[in-house]
This record gives structure tokens, C-alpha cells and sequence, in this order.
């Protein structure tokens, strides 16, 4: 008899023949084109990654998972799975009612029939599975300010896969990676789940781990999403190719993994562990701060660092998967080797060496030396190639302030200021500019106008990411917009907030273009500062004063943070 970690899994596919047909039926159905995370969540529904779900959940389903990580019939699942639909397409819908799900280039990939339609207490959904109804956390900001209002559950009916143009040869299936353990005989498999690339500890540990299990090893990376500002997949898996070879080849196997992870710590560790095991394994190595999202807004860590092997550790037994609990791995000058941070018995006379992510990343904006024993050149050559010094990267600068406050005017003199320095190509992305090339459609209402500024951000992170500088001068009201436009531009190079803090009384005063005039009149409707809020930035790289003070003189105090930034050569 087969193992049960090896034996087949069931899938949500219909078979070839019934998927022909159905795709020619699904044609006429009501669609809904899938977000990317939602096309990752579809496909481990798919393909057996998130068994037992078989769709979308329930209502009652989501209550459980929210309140205790146990679906309505009391099984185990920490992580909510659930379409999030906006108000307009849910209310067009009855109860019932078979829908299409397609992806971003309208292909369908499945249907479904919506059982249940609600709308969540987001409030509540971060506070139970995140812990804290704090925006600092990505997934959290992403419930508040990306997910639509309204939830949907229902079965799902697989038609075909995603389809990935990238490392196809590296993309398993739960069955796929089943069957390869079966033909190579490995009846033991210890998963190590990764989102960034692997450096010398990294490989230490998952070779202490496949010796304590006695296991093989799957090097299982997320190639899904992961938290804004990681690197990018197509760099991390040249990262992962670059290092295999570093692995005996009989006993480690790579595969990458289509999740759209939540970066729910505790929780997030359970559900890798459930989903690790879906794929066949028999053994997870969870680490320090497994998938910790950083920082919350009081500046503390979210989880603390064992959190999450502890809650795996309660759950394990009936999860049907053992954790392999993994400290700080760390080096250790004099015996030129990697140990456990805590099994150093004479850590007062030895020289014990580190060097954080953030250290890094460091390291590589200022092309210093990332030394042999912290990580492998090849893997090193791969991140510098992705990552040049800060000084030949593209960035952003993006002034915020009222109108009138004087962006334009201080925009238009760090263009010249660059432009006369060379070397990069610089934009100007200024309000009025945009409006009539960009944006010429588009009201002053709250949704045009920050649709205006996601629109500056879209242009201004794809300068970015081609080595070009971006100036945007909008007003920005919005701090949620501002953060969303950072976040955009922030995966690919700096993001320079300069906040223009003239006054609302001098912006008045000098009323070039007799807005506030206008505004005060009640000739203009949702005026920033006078009937509309304005969200002044708490922390911005900048602030800048421009009463009686020059114009060459506000410019330059951007060069100069520019310059003690990196961004440009002093």
C-alpha cells in the first residue's frame, strides 16, 4: 500500500473532455476576472494545494477559520479563503447562480456556483487572524484598501491551470510532487518554504534539518506574492538555480509554489504546514519569525519569534506533518563554520558574525563587499545585478502640499538641477501636465482624483524600474493613496516624499490661479483645505518651507537629501 503522503490527492478538475464542453457553456456565464491573488488561491483550490476545501468557503466556513482556525465540520484551517467581489458585481447576482472565473487575459479557469454572498466585519477578520486591525500589515492594509466589500463562497469547478510562462519546469503540483516522490522512493520529505534567496545559512539549516528528520528535502519557495518590497521572484528562483548545485542532487529536489501569502505569522505557519503536506510532505521546517510581516505601527514586532512553532507545534499531531524547529543560524569566526545561535557554549570568546536583510540590502544600494561566508558569489552576482548601487538606480521624488504651496515651481527647478547634473533620464510628472495627457477625463471628485494620482504612481514606478527619476507634484491629499503609490514605486527604487509645508493661509494668500477664491465662494466643489481634508504626511524623507524662502534654496535641500540618500553622487 502507498504511503498516505504519496498516495494521489483529488483535484477540482473536470476531466479534458468535460472541460471542452464547459468552457463553450461558461462563455455565456456572468465573469468575474480574478485578481492576482485571487488567481493563486484559485489554483491551490484547483489543484488540491488547499485541500480539503473544495471552493471559495461559506459563510459558516469563514466564521469558524475567523473565530478558530476549525471550517463548519471542525476541521483544521487557519487561513480564510474567500472571493472578494465588489458591491456592484454581487448585487447582480442570485444565490444559486453559476458564475465564470477568468484570469487578467479573460481565459477562464473555473467555475462557480455562489452558495453564499455577505458582507465581512474586516475588523474583526484582522483582528482574529492577524492579530491587530493595523494597517502597518500588509494583509490588513490590503483587506482595508484592496479586497472588495463583499464575499462570496461556493464551489468551484476546475476548467484548466493558470498559465505561467516562467521556470515551467519548476511548477508542481501537489499530484505532480507526489508522484516524483513515489518513482525516487522518498518516503520522508522535509519542506523548506522560502521568500527570499538563499544565502550560507539558509543552506546550513535545511541540511541540519533533512539529517534531524532523516529526510529528503523539497526547497519549496513562494513564487505567488509575497510582502511588497521583496525581491522579485524571477530574481530569487535565479537565486535558487544558482545554489542547487550546492545540494546533493539524489536527496534535495526544488519546486515552486503559485501562494499568495498573508504574512499571518502563527497562522500563516499552520497553513503552510497544511498545504506542505498536500504536496506530500511529511516534514516542515519552521524558523525564527516564520513568515513575520516586520514592524506594527507602534514600531514593535507583530509576532513574537517562536510564536509560530509554538501554535504549529499544538497543531501538528493533527495536521499529519512534523515541524522541524529551526534558531538562528549564525558564523562563527574562529571555527569558520555555521551554529545555532543557542548551542554556542563559549559565545564569549568566539567572534560570532551576522548580517540582517536590512544589512544587506545596505550592502548592495552602496555596492560595498557581501563577504564569501554570508552568501555564495553566484548568488551575490545575480542580487547586484538586480540591485546596482543606489546611484545608478531610478527613483522617485513626489512632493505633496496644497495648491499653490509652490511643487510646480520647486519641481521645475530640481528637473534643471538634475537634467544639468546628466546620467539618468529625468520626468516631470506635474499635476497640470498630467491632467491633460494622462488624466484628461477624470473630475475632482475623491475617486477620480485619487485614481489621477494611482495613475502618477503607475507611471512614475515603470521610470523607476527603468532606471529613469520621476518628479510627480500633485497635491495628494490622501495618506492612503500616497502609501499605495509608494508601495507601487518602492519594487523597483526609492521613493522620496517631499512634503511642501506652506501654510493654507500663504497658499491663499498668494492664489495664483484664483482657486480659493472660487472655493471659498462654493464655486468649486471638494477644494483640499478648504472642503476637502488634507492628510499631512507624518513622516516624509522631506519637509520643506517655502515662506520667504527661494526657490534655488528649496530645490537644493532636495539635491542634498538626494545626495545623503545615495541616490545621486555627492
Amino acid at each position: 500500500m502507498t504511503q498516505q503522503n504519496l498516495a494521489p490527492i483529488s483535484e477540482l478538475y473536470v476531466s479534458y473532455e468535460s472541460a471542452q464542453k464547459l468552457k463553450v457553456e461558461a462563455g455565456d456565464l456572468i465573469s468575474w476576472d480574478l485578481t492576482p491573488r485571487q488567481i493563486c488561491d484559485l489554483e491551490l483550490l484547483m489543484n488540491g494545494g488547499f485541500n480539503p476545501l473544495k471552493g471559495f468557503m461559506s459563510e459558516a466556513d469563514y466564521d469558524g477559520v475567523v473565530e478558530n482556525m476549525r471550517l463548519a465540520d471542525g476541521s483544521l484551517w487557519p487561513m480564510p479563503i474567500t472571493l472578494d467581489v465588489s458591491e456592484s458585481f454581487a448585487e447582480g447576482l442570485e444565490l444559486g447562480q453559476d458564475i465564470a472565473l477568468r484570469d487578467q487575459e479573460g481565459v477562464i479557469l473555473a467555475t462557480m456556483t455562489v452558495t453564499d454572498r455577505w458582507t465581512p466585519d474586516k475588523a474583526r477578520e484582522a483582528e482574529k487572524v492577524f492579530g491587530a486591525d493595523d494597517e502597518a500589515h500588509p494583509a490588513v492594509n490590503y483587506l482595508h484598501h484592496s479586497a472588495g466589500n463583499v464575499y462570496l463562497g461556493g464551489p468551484v469547478t476546475g476548467i484548466q491551470q493558470p498559465v505561467h510562462y516562467d521556470f515551467r519546469g519548476r511548477r508542481d503540483t501537489p499530484n505532480e510532487l507526489r508522484a516524483l516522490f513515489r518513482k525516487l522512493g522518498w518516503r520522508k520529505v522535509v519542506a523548506f518554504q522560502t521568500r527570499n534567496p538563499l544565502h550560507r545559512a539558509h543552506q546550513e539549516l535545511t541540511f541540519r534539518a533533512a539529517k534531524e528528520a532523516e529526510a529528503n528535502l523539497l526547497i519549496h519557495p513562494v513564487v505567488g506574492m509575497t510582502k511588497p518590497g521583496d525581491v522579485d521572484h524571477f530574481t530569487r528562483v535565479r537565486c535558487y538555480e544558482a545554489v542547487l548545485d550546492k545540494y546533493p542532487g539524489s536527496t534535495t529536489t526544488m519546486s515552486l509554489l503559485n501562494l499568495a501569502m498573508r504574512m499571518a505569522g502563527p497562522r500563516e505557519a499552520v497553513w503552510h504546514g497544511l498545504i506542505r503536506k498536500n504536496h506530500g510532505c511529511t516534514h516542515f521546517i519552521v524558523g525564527r519569525d516564520h513568515a513575520g510581516p516586520g514592524k506594527n505601527s507602534a514600531g514593535e514586532d507583530f509576532y513574537g519569534p517562536y510564536d509560530a512553532q509554538d501554535l504549529f507545534r499544538q497543531h501538528q499531531e493533527e495536521m499529519g506533518i512534523e515541524m522541524v524547529d529551526f534558531k538562528h543560524m549564525v558564523f562563527v569566526q574562529e571555527r569558520a563554520q555555521y551554529e545555532a545561535i543557542d548551542e554556542i557554549e563559549d559565545r564569549d570568546n568566539v567572534t560570532i558574525l551576522n548580517i540582517s536583510g536590512t544589512e544587506l540590502r545596505r550592502r548592495l544600494r552602496e555596492g560595498l563587499e557581501i563577504p564569501e561566508w554570508f552568501s555564495f558569489p553566484e548568488v551575490v552576482s545575480e542580487l547586484r545585478h538586480r540591485y546596482p548601487p543606489r546611484s545608478q538606480q531610478g527613483f522617485t521624488v513626489f512632493f505633496t502640499g496644497f495648491s499653490g504651496s509652490g511643487k510646480s515651481t520647486i519641481a521645475n527647478a530640481l528637473l534643471t538641477k538634475l537634467m544639468e547634473m546628466g546620467g539618468r533620464p529625468v520626468t516631470l510628472l506635474d499635476g497640470d501636465i498630467v491632467r491633460k495627457n494622462l488624466s484628461s477625463e477624470l473630475g475632482f471628485s475623491k475617486e477620480h482624483r485619487d485614481l489621477n494620482i494611482r495613475r502618477i504612481g503607475y507611471v512614475a514606478s515603470e521610470i523607476t524600474k527603468n532606471g529613469g527619476i520621476a518628479i510627480c507634484a500633485p497635491i495628494a491629499p490622501y495618506a492612503a493613496t500616497r502609501r499605495a503609490v509608494r508601495e507601487d514605486v518602492e519594487q523597483y527604487g526609492a521613493f522620496v516624499e517631499v512634503h511642501v509645508a506652506t501654510s493654507l493661509e500663504e497658499c491663499e494668500r498668494r492664489d495664483r490661479k484664483g482657486l480659493y477664491k472660487l472655493a471659498r465662494e462654493g464655486k468649486i466643489k471638494e477644494f483640499t483645505g478648504i472642503s476637502d481634508p488634507y492628510d499631512v504626511p507624518q513622516d516624509p524623507e522631506l519637509r520643506v518651507e517655502t515662506e520667504n524662502v527661494e526657490v534655488d534654496n528649496c530645490a537644493h535641500q532636495v539635491i542634498l537629501k538626494l545626495e545623503q540618500m545615495g541616490l545621486i553622487a555627492g
